[in-house]
């Protein structure tokens, strides 16, 4: 490729950016989707408010469908033929595939809790909010990012807390049935900044009870030294939200990080940790602050070896923005090859825990569709197929370990 694709129907990594800053209306064809989808559940953060569909090339997508602004969207999913498409106008622009809600959806714990209230599926990993609301939205005044529906999800489509057991039953159920590799934490602030505290058990449990791949996301720990120890209780991956590096932005629009954590501490953290973990991932919004500052955050991130996760400004219901406009798709192109050149250039693996397919974000080897020249990093890509094999290797024989472990446990319960 010489120049970079600008037909959506030609490149998938343009589509799902198009898709995520423009929305998808959902034609009157579509009578069966409910039963034929995934729910649309307002989990987490709120990125996991869309439609999940597979777009060409197998890239995963969260769509917004219940936004305002995606009323007016070129495009619409109708039902054609058996199948789903995605179109515009009269004109097919992909065809598209729906993910089945998984069964475990609708399964209980032993506790009674129901499982989809308990993890939610994000592309092919679960992602899991075992905690408590985030402090900012209980301070008085609130206190919380201005993007953030957290408040609005927790107790409504998500439990706001789980017990260890409800989350490790919930785990093994969606690897028994679909295989899953990774499983992802997260929680929000609290004043006194307990949450690497309250995830251990979580963590603890399921690493011995699976082996999977574990990510965590929370504020920055004021202890640097905790992350060792996180380490070692198993943690693959950690991620840090600090979302703006235009200091104005991050204090206008994440009043609570800002006045209770800082800038500063999130960076700090990233530094620390990026040889630490097999990954460590910086966070920041795109759409909000000017594009130049973006592309310095990114710059900064991969200088430090950590990978940049950049995430879609999308104007959730309810929330403090819900009637800002989104990100205009041109705007935003230089902004995911910088992330794809950026983390190339500085040989940062890309893409290497086995089927982790994100459908929230753009991940970083996807936005190789934005780059010009992609057949200059095959060498990086090979080191990142190399370290992925390792990884699966890895994940392989921690899965095998734990399934030995809990086999001895029942039997020892049973005698």
């Amino acid at each position: 490729m010489t120049a970079v694709e600008r037909d959506v129907r030609s490149n998938p990594g343009l589509l799902k950016l198009d898709l995520y800053c423009k929305g998808l209306r959902i034609d009157s064809s579509c009578e069966k989707l409910d039963r034929d989808g995934r729910p649309i559940l307002r989990t987490r953060a709120g990125l996991g408010s869309g439609l999940e569909l597979v777009l060409p090339s197998g890239l995963w997508t969260n769509v917004p469908v219940v936004e305002e602004f995606a009323k007016t969207s070129p495009y619409a999913l109708a039902h054609r033929g058996g199948g789903y498409v995605i179109e515009r106008g009269s004109d097919p622009v992909a065809s598209v595939v729906v993910p089945p809600a998984p069964a475990f959806y609708s399964r209980r714990t032993r506790s009674g809790r129901q499982m989809s209230r308990v993890g939610v599926l994000q592309g092919t990993y679960l992602g899991i909010y075992p905690t408590g609301v985030c402090s900012h939205w209980l301070s008085k005044p609130k206190a919380n990012c201005a993007f953030c529906s957290v408040g609005l999800n927790l107790g409504a489509d998500e439990d706001a807390e789980k017990s260890v057991n409800d989350v490790v039953e919930t785990v093994i159920a969606a690897r028994e049935e679909l295989g899953i590799t990774y499983v992802h934490f997260n929680t929000g602030y609290y004043e006194d900044e307990r949450y690497l505290d309250d995830l251990e058990p979580f963590i603890r449990s399921v690493k011995r009870e699976t082996g999977l791949l574990i990510g965590v996301q929370t504020p920055p720990h004021p202890d640097l030294s905790r992350y060792r120890a996180l380490r070692k209780l198993g943690v693959n991956q950690v991620s840090f939200c600090f979302e703006f590096w235009d200091r104005a932005h991050f204090e206008r629009y994440c009043p609570g990080k800002a006045a209770k954590v800082g800038l500063d501490r999130y960076l700090s953290a990233i530094e620390h940790c990026a040889p630490i973990f097999d990954t460590t991932n910086g966070e920041i919004i795109a759409g909000l602050e000017p594009v130049e500052a973006t592309l310095e955050a990114i710059d900064w991130i991969t200088s430090v070896g950590a990978i940049p996760t950049v995430c879609v400004f999308r104007p959730l219901r309810g929330t403090d923005l819900a009637g800002h406009a989104p990100p205009r798709t041109d705007d935003l192109i230089p902004v995911f090859e910088r992330v794809y050149e950026s983390c190339m250039t500085r040989g940062l693996p890309l893409g290497i825990a086995p089927n982790v397919n994100v459908s929230i974000i753009l991940k970083p080897e996807e936005c190789r569709w934005f780059s010009a020249h992609p057949e200059r990093y095959w060498k990086r890509d090979a080191k990142s197929f190399v370290m992925r094999q390792a990884l699966r290797g890895l994940l392989a024989a921690q899965t095998t370990v734990a399934r030995v472990r809990r086999g001895r446990h029942r039997v020892a319960q049973e005698a």
